[in-house]
């Protein structure tokens, strides 16, 4: 009975982390992708990257969550012929719209890299993304039939595997042809053709990642079909919806959800189009790609990677708040609520202080100890850091307002802190010309009023009130005092250490000691510890001084 426990407490882990572990390794690709193709190579990488990531926004999370709650909801009455029918509806939809937004991608390319981002040379990336799309569309198609099936686990191994498949084809793409690049910007004089050359076998390795998983999803729909060829002889359907109902029923579905979730991601490809203007403005634009490849290529996936490791102590929670709200426990829908939110503060907090303090290690990891872009990206890390704590929170609460089916909210929320960082990045780089630390300012505005206003209107339906002390102010104060006794352990070891050493003993020590404060100030107790690697050292410790 325990082992079965286990099986299935693992198989619910690896398919409520599948999405946040991808993002992860998204993040993480780019860290040495700038090391094999530069950070050029990443500046002119990344129009196409993002927009490739917008695009399938719509044709593979929106259909793929749209063709799942329609499919799952006639599975469950036996409507076998028409949730087929949603399939096959969904099929024609998104191979067609798929097909129009890899035409626009392909044809639209020099208009994208000179007018919009203002890279001329980002153009071969861009067209490179376009077929991507295309075959994004039908994954996400196929993910959404498995799991209103459901067969969650199928779709989290193939975002494993596409993901995978992503980080080794983008590597060895952006080496190959960043060779190639070589030879042609020795030829023609011009040593930033190497670079988009990189760029572009980098995207060509997102499309082979694309072929990769579809193909492993068409694999196991032909081995699953058959499981399912006697359903249709059980239909229990009244009657056979018609495409245009069903068709109806998708646009409804996919479209408030797409709309939110790309207004919520828009904001880095606008802000490279604002960052390059202002570079160009104050007479940098030779070091204008440079500098965004270090900020989308460093910078960024330091902060979304200490974020993401923040969400998955709250994302298995969101699940459990809305089960309690559906089945009107609410007692226990706040008192998870609490969980989750002390939850977030307990990881967020020192993750996002531990960021900042090591911001010139992690800067030497990346570059080395005495080039100038080392110094701009320590500055960064340190200015921006708040940023993961922000995130922490927005994502709980936009999960918590799409899991109950607030989806007007959601959108409200997204168009709202959208808005506000536009007009922000818009004064402050564009006229203010005050570039990176203009960017950080409209982002902390961005996640800022996306975070009240989330929780806000989540509010006014779940009626929370956070207990102050123990879930935000406690866990606040245990962070910063463990984040100094990081800061000076920095200072001890940063002349007779690695900066790698540096880390690793810094973060062990800060973790240390964030856990014992959280102990004496009561924030966590023997329940939680007794869930902690090592949990038992601190109920020792807790049990001796008396906290126990």
């Amino acid at each position: 009975m325990n082992i079965q426990w286990m099986a299935k407490n693992l198989k619910n882990r690896i398919v409520l982390s599948a999405g946040i572990v991808s993002y992860m390794l998204l993040l993480f690709l780019r860290i040495p992708l700038s090391r094999v193709i530069g950070d050029e190579g990443v500046g002119l990488f990344a129009p196409a990257f993002e927009l490739f990531l917008l695009t399938t926004l719509v044709i593979s999370y929106g259909m793929s969550n749209a063709v799942s709650g329609i499919i799952r909801y006639r599975v469950k009455r036996e409507r076998y012929r028409n949730a087929s029918k949603v399939f096959k509806t969904a099929f024609v939809m998104n191979l067609v719209l798929g097909t129009v937004m890899a035409a626009f991608l392909l044809f639209f390319s020099s208009w994208i890299a000179e007018t919009l981002v203002l890279e001329r040379l980002s153009r071969m990336a861009v067209m490179a993304a376009a077929p991507s799309v295309f075959f994004a569309a039908l994954i996400g198609l196929f993910r959404g039939y498995f799991n209103g099936y459901g067969m969650g686990v199928l779709t989290a191994h193939s975002q494993y595997i596409e993901k995978l498949a992503m980080f080794v084809g983008a590597i060895l793409g952006g080496r190959a042809f960043y060779a190639y690049g070589q030879k042609v910007a020795a030829l023609l004089q011009v040593e930033a053709h190497s670079y988009a050359y990189g760029a572009l076998g980098a995207m060509l390795g997102v499309f082979i990642s694309q072929v990769i998983a579809l193909l492993h999803l068409l694999v196991v729909y032909v081995i699953y079909a058959g499981a399912f060829k006697g359903r249709p002889g059980q239909d229990n359907s009244r009657r056979a919806e018609t495409r245009f109902e069903i068709q109806r029923m998708l646009v409804v579905n996919m479209v408030p959800l797409s709309a939110a979730a790309v207004l919520s991601n828009l904001f880095m490809i606008v802000d490279q189009r604002y960052f390059n203007y202002c570079m160009n403005v104050t007479e940098q634009g030779s070091v204008r790609t440079a500098q965004w490849g270090c900020y989308y290529g460093k910078f960024a996936p330091l902060v979304g990677i200490c974020a993401a490791v923040s969400c998955l102590f709250v994302h298995g929670l969101t699940g459990k708040i809305c089960n309690a709200y559906e089945r009107e426990e609410y007692r226990s829908m706040r008192e998870r609520m609490s969980r989750a939110v002390r939850n977030a503060s307990i990881v967020s907090f020192p993750a996002a202080i531990y960021l900042a303090v090591l911001g010139k290690p992690f800067a030497v990891c990346c570059y080395g100890r005495t080039t100038a872009q080392s110094a701009v990206l320590a500055g960064w890390i340190s200015k921006g850091a708040v940023l993961a704590v922000l995130f922490t929170f927005c994502f709980l609460f936009g999960q918590l307002l799409y899991k109950m089916r607030m989806t007007r909210e959601l959108f409200l929320a997204s168009a709202a802190s959208f808005a506000v960082h536009l007009a922000a990045a818009y004064f402050m780089t564009q006229r203010g010309h005050m570039g990176a630390d203009g960017l950080f300012a409209a982002l902390i505005l961005f996640f800022g009023v996306y975070m009240v206003l989330s929780f806000v209107l989540l509010n006014r339906r779940v009626k929370y009130r956070p207990d102050w002390f123990v879930s935000i102010l406690f866990p606040l104060g245990a962070a910063a005092v463990s984040g100094l006794v990081v800061y000076l352990l920095n200072l001890l070891l940063s002349g007779v250490a690695g900066a790698v050493v540096c880390i690793v003993l810094s973060l062990i020590v800060g973790v240390f000691f964030h856990i014992f404060f959280l102990v004496i100030l009561r924030v966590i107790g023997e329940t939680e510890l007794h869930d902690m690697p090592l949990g038992f050292v601190f109920i020792m410790l807790g049990r001796t001084i008396g906290v126990l």
